[in-house]
Order: structure tokens, then C-alpha cells, then sequence
């Protein structure tokens, strides 16, 4: 990683992606020299999102198996190769669509995200006007959102499985 700081959770994302590529495919990881290269434009990575694709990744390298490069994923990845929710669905999902992705994976019930718009009433009170802001809660369906296929995946099983290119 150059010039850029790793947060913490981040780096415990890589550690369980490596377990779970290690469950997944039995593979001795002391074998091994993984070495985990991130090119991005940000100056901080934080947060366990990329957990799922990392672990992907991971499978991928030690399988030596090409994987589509038109299928992003988000999630969590926890030791037990389940995918875990995550925050920002739909923010991912226009990113995904930008960069030329045609399939935005998402763990189980995250087709589908709250967002909160802000709704102003006023009421004139004698001379003055006294308002309020109010936050409505709105269900957004990802997939109509940002115009990209969305799957709910459970499991790295579940995940891999879209990726896998078949010779």
C-alpha cells in the first residue's frame, strides 16, 4: 500500500478473506506469500466492505482460475464464508454502473436500501414563519436505482459462483 492509510478493520477483512479462501479452497496458507495490492485514488481505505471481494480475489489467485471482470460484490466476510451486510448500497451500485459492471452482487436482503429525504414544513405564526425539517424514510429498489443487475448473495459459495468463468 503507497500513500494510503489502512484502517484497522480493513486490514482484520483481509486476514478473515485469507482464512476463508483457505477454508474454501483447502489450500496450507503457510505455503504461500499472499500479498494484497489496492490501487485507488482515496488517501484513506477503512471499513470492512470489501471484505467478499477480497476473499474472491484470494480463491481466484490460489485456484489460478480467471474470474469475470464485469461482476462487482460488497460485503462483509465473516470467518464462516458468510457475506455480511454492509452501508452505502446504493452509492456502490452507481459506481459499479459507472465503471462498466453489469452485475452488482449484495448480501441477503440489501436489494433494497431506506434512504431519508428531507421534508420541510411551514406554519405563519402571527408575523413569523416557524418551519420544521422532518426525515421521511423512503425504500429505494437498487437495481431500478442505479440500472444494474442486482443479486442477493449469501455465502463466498454463492458469490464465487457468478464469478467463475466456465472453459
Amino acid at each position: 500500500i503507497d500513500s494510503v492509510l489502512f484502517i484497522a478493520d480493513t486490514q482484520s477483512s483481509i486476514r478473515t478473506a485469507k482464512e476463508v479462501a483457505a477454508q474454501y479452497t483447502g489450500k496450507d496458507l503457510n505455503k504461500y506469500d499472499i500479498i494484497y495490492h489496492l490501487d485507488t485514488n482515496a488517501s484513506i481505505i477503512g471499513g470492512p466492505s470489501a471484505g467478499a471481494a477480497l476473499t474472491i480475489a484470494t480463491i481466484s489467485a490460489l485456484e489460478n482460475q480467471k474470474i469475470k471482470d464485469n461482476i462487482v460484490i460488497t460485503g462483509t466476510i465473516q470467518a464462516d464464508g458468510t457475506i455480511g451486510e454492509v452501508g452505502g448500497i446504493l452509492d456502490k451500485a452507481k459506481a459499479a454502473k459507472l465503471s462498466e459492471a453489469n452485475l452488482f452482487l449484495v448480501p441477503l436482503n440489501q436489494s433494497d436500501e431506506i434512504i431519508y429525504e428531507d421534508k420541510e414544513t411551514c406554519e405563519k405564526i402571527r408575523l413569523r414563519d416557524f418551519c420544521t425539517i422532518e426525515q421521511v424514510p423512503r425504500i429505494v429498489n437498487i437495481q431500478e436505482s442505479a440500472n444494474i443487475i442486482v443479486k442477493e448473495v449469501n455465502n463466498i459459495t454463492d458469490a464465487y459462483n457468478y464469478f467463475v468463468i466456465n472453459n
